[in-house]
């Protein structure tokens, strides 16, 4: 029964995107395109050149494509675990509506990270047409990247959605992508391998759930994956889920019960 009740909450989401669907399918098939063609082809020719040993002897394309696949996915995840969770608590007032039905705090939780869940798969599953068709798959093991992307998508939709119901103001949202999603944009391997960071920097860039999810996508993409390192990188990442999720059941709970 609660099962299904999470479900209601998904069709919930799923209804409401269906007026607003044409605005995210032109940001999820022109941030690949131009984040390919811009980074990955642009300055991608500029690195080639000068020698790609660092790189694990693959283009700069092929090895950015699939660090920017997880990237986009942690974005993806931020977008939709901030202000939809907070506007339907703080403004809309939707959540209290909901409530007052049959519905728990938890089926809220539960039926919106379901939703989050399809926006990962949809995002990803595009930025992958988008990777082939900019020649930067290496491997058929690059398929797995789509559970691996959601998988780390969802590393940071669960805690942050967790986070969302104990804010009182949006302006916690800015600091978050301040001080939180953009310098792991920038230091967790994306654009360029953990090596070339100092030595004292790099365990930071270690215990970081988006550095989880680039080392796995791209050594799926490359077909370099290891069975050991892969398992230690989806553990963490379910790790933290887990985590997230039991914190949400606990915040949305006191936020909706107060």
């Amino acid at each position: 029964m609660a099962q299904s009740f999470a479900v209601r909450q998904f069709r919930f989401w799923l209804t409401n995107y269906r007026r607003t669907w044409q605005g995210s399918i032109y940001s999820g098939v022109l941030n690949p395109v131009l984040y390919l063609g811009a980074m990955g082809i642009g300055l991608g020719s500029l690195v080639d050149q000068h020698g790609t040993k660092s790189l694990g002897g693959v283009s700069y394309l092929a090895f950015l494509a699939p660090g920017l696949l997880a990237a986009a996915a942690m974005q993806t995840a931020m977008g939709e675990s901030t202000y939809p969770v907070y506007g339907s608590v703080k403004w809309l007032k939707t959540y209290q509506a909901a409530i007052s039905s049959p519905l728990r705090p938890a089926d809220l939780f539960h039926g919106h990270l379901l939703w989050t869940t399809l926006r990962l798969t949809m995002n990803s599953a595009v930025f992958l047409v988008v990777m082939a068709a900019f020649g930067a798959v290496q491997s058929a093991w690059v398929l797995a990247c789509l559970p691996a992307a959601v998988l780390t998508g969802l590393a940071f939709g669960a805690p942050i959605e967790a986070y969302a119901m104990t804010c009182t103001k949006d302006t916690s949202f800015a600091m978050l992508f301040r001080f939180g999603i953009i310098p792991l944009f920038l230091f967790s391997g994306t654009f360029f391998p953990i090596s070339q960071l100092p030595a004292y920097v790099r365990p930071l860039a270690y215990v970081t759930p988006l550095w989880h999810g680039v080392a796995l996508c791209r050594s799926l993409s490359l077909g370099t994956a290891q069975l050991g390192g892969s398992a230690v990188h989806i553990a963490y990442l379910v790790a933290v889920t887990v985590a997230g999720v039991i914190t949400g059941n606990r915040t949305y709970r006191r936020r909706l019960y107060a």
